[in-house]
């Protein structure tokens, strides 16, 4: 497999949102098309899809979602917070994750590192 691909308004945008969350860098740059890689082998796409429409997690399912590995949720949260991510679930049920959406309404959970 050679990368994971979300749907986007603005791929620039979005891009850089998970630029600065993952601390990677873009190798590919179009209007309708960017690509971020962090250490080898490890891309993120994003395409341009005007009519992009989130799913409304949790009454439909998520699809697809990214899990972001983490050693505390403190710093981690107020990072991608302050990029423009929401969070949408922190449930005691769930000690070990917390779930975000993206600027877009991409989903994406911060996970504690094992």
């Amino acid at each position: 497999m050679d990368y994971t691909v979300l749907d986007c308004p603005d791929p620039a945008a979005l891009a850089r949102f998970y630029e600065q969350v993952l601390g990677w860098r873009t190798i590919r740059a179009e209007d309708d098309w960017h690509v971020i890689e962090g250490a080898p082998g490890r891309r993120l796409a994003f395409q341009l899809a005007p009519d992009f429409v989130p799913v409304d997690w949790p009454s439909v399912g998520v699809g697809i979602h990214l899990d972001l590995v983490i050693d505390a949720f403190g710093p981690a949260e107020e990072w991608v917070l302050s990029l423009g991510a929401e969070r949408v679930d922190a449930t005691p049920e769930h000690p070990t994750f917390r779930v975000y959406r993206d600027p877009v309404g991409h989903h994406f959970c911060l996970c504690l590192r094992d």
